[in-house]
C-alpha cells in the first residue's frame, strides 16, 4: 500500500441536522470497490474495526434483499442489519442501517461510487437519521474511528 493510502481518512461532515456526509477515495477501479461492498466473502475482510472479527449472517445485495453482520471484539458482540432499498451495480447502494443494540433507530445510507477515470473510485455516502440526536449518538459512539479503520482494511484488500 502507498504511504498516501496509510494516512488517508474519510472526510466526515454534518451538512444538515439529521445527516452525516462521508467522502473517501480508493486506489482501485469502481467495479472492485463496489464488489467489496456487495460480496460477503470480501465484506468479512474489511468491515468494522481492526480488533473485531466480522461474520456475515445474511447478505442478499439486491434491491429488496436483507443483510446482517455480526462483529465480535474485546467489548463483546455487536450485530447490525438492514434492507437494500436500491442496488445499481457498480454505481449506487441505498440501504437501511440498524444497530441491534438500539432497535428501532434506523438510518438510511445512500452511497454512490464515482469512477474518477484513473483507476480510482470516490465513494460519497449520505446517512440520514430520524433526529439530530440519533445522528449525534452515532458520531459519539465512535463511528468515524470504526469507519476509518474499516476503510484502511479495504485499502489493504484492494491492494492485493
Amino acid at each position: 500500500m502507498s504511504e498516501q493510502g496509510i494516512a488517508r481518512k474519510a472526510t466526515v461532515t454534518t451538512p444538515a441536522e439529521r445527516e452525516i456526509h462521508i467522502e473517501r477515495i480508493f486506489d482501485a477501479p469502481r467495479e472492485r470497490v463496489f464488489a467489496a461492498h456487495t460480496d460477503p466473502e470480501l465484506i468479512v475482510q474489511w468491515w468494522g474495526r481492526r480488533e473485531d472479527e466480522t461474520t456475515v449472517d445474511e447478505m442478499d445485495a439486491t434491491t429488496g434483499g436483507k443483510w446482517r453482520f455480526v462483529s465480535r471484539g474485546p467489548d463483546g458482540e455487536h450485530a447490525f442489519r438492514g434492507v437494500y432499498r436500491e442496488v445499481t451495480p457498480p454505481e449506487r447502494i441505498v440501504q437501511t442501517f440498524e444497530w441491534e443494540g438500539m432497535p428501532g433507530h434506523v438510518s438510511i445510507d445512500d452511497a454512490t461510487f464515482e469512477d474518477l477515470g484513473d483507476g480510482r473510485t470516490k465513494i460519497v455516502s449520505v446517512t440520514t437519521f430520524h433526529t439530530a440526536e440519533e445522528r449525534d449518538g452515532m458520531l459519539s459512539a465512535g463511528m468515524e474511528k470504526g469507519l476509518n479503520e474499516g476503510y484502511a482494511q479495504l485499502d489493504e484488500l484492494l491492494a492485493r
